[in-house]
């Protein structure tokens, strides 16, 4: 494994060796150089125009590949004043400079590749069922997640803060346009069914 600030990262990577599925961790301590050919955006402020952020994992499958950024998030336990356990809000914020990034990642290694945020939740409490049908377990930590490809998180996201370059989406829009990250072949048919799960973003492998 990887060396990474995060243990959301090990999380993610703990579920993609449990499924087998065909993975190279990037090393998010680095900054990658980069050809003048490929300054597709401006660089800030300060910041070399050779240089562009990471993202985490390069996921390799039949039906397609996917560059993901892995962002974690904490859910928190939250109940009602009768004691009744509530539905927490599920945050999607990220940074501008994850969007520019990955969308400059999609144009270097070409159509075949779709960028992807990952949102990883640790869960104070067993995960929320409905919207969730994938939960991994590790270290002792319960965690769940939901996807988004770039195209549909711009189309739909709002800004959190100017300030911090930050943007979000809705929690209507968030539940409509994210889904799971894949689903085996042997429980799909079922997965399928529920209500409100969207397609899976990435063919398991079977068992």
């Amino acid at each position: 494994m990887a060396q990474r600030r995060h243990h959301y990262e090990y999380a993610f990577e703990r579920f993609l060796r449990d499924q087998r599925v065909p993975y190279i961790s990037v090393d998010e301590a680095k900054k990658s150089l980069l050809p003048d050919r490929s300054r597709i955006t401006r660089p800030r402020d300060g910041e070399s125009s050779s240089t562009l952020k990471n993202f985490d994992f390069v996921i390799y499958g039949d039906g397609g590949n996917l560059l993901v950024e892995v962002k974690g998030r904490r859910l928190p336990k939250i109940r009602l004043k009768d004691g009744t356990p509530a539905k927490p809000r599920m945050e999607s914020w990220v940074t501008l400079e994850d969007i520019e990034a990955l969308q400059r990642w999609r144009a270097l290694f070409g159509p075949e590749f779709e960028p992807m945020f990952v949102f990883m939740y640790w869960c104070d409490d067993v995960p929320p069922d409905g919207l969730f049908v994938e939960t991994v377990v590790d270290r002792g930590r319960w965690y769940t997640m939901r996807c988004i490809d770039v195209d549909s998180y711009t189309g739909a996201m709002r800004v959190r803060s100017p300030k911090w370059g930050t943007v979000h989406l809705s929690t209507k829009d968030f539940e409509r346009l994210s889904r799971p990250f894949g689903i085996p072949v042997h429980d799909r048919g079922l997965e399928r069914d529920q209500a409100g799960v969207r397609e899976p973003a990435f063919e398991l492998l079977g068992f």
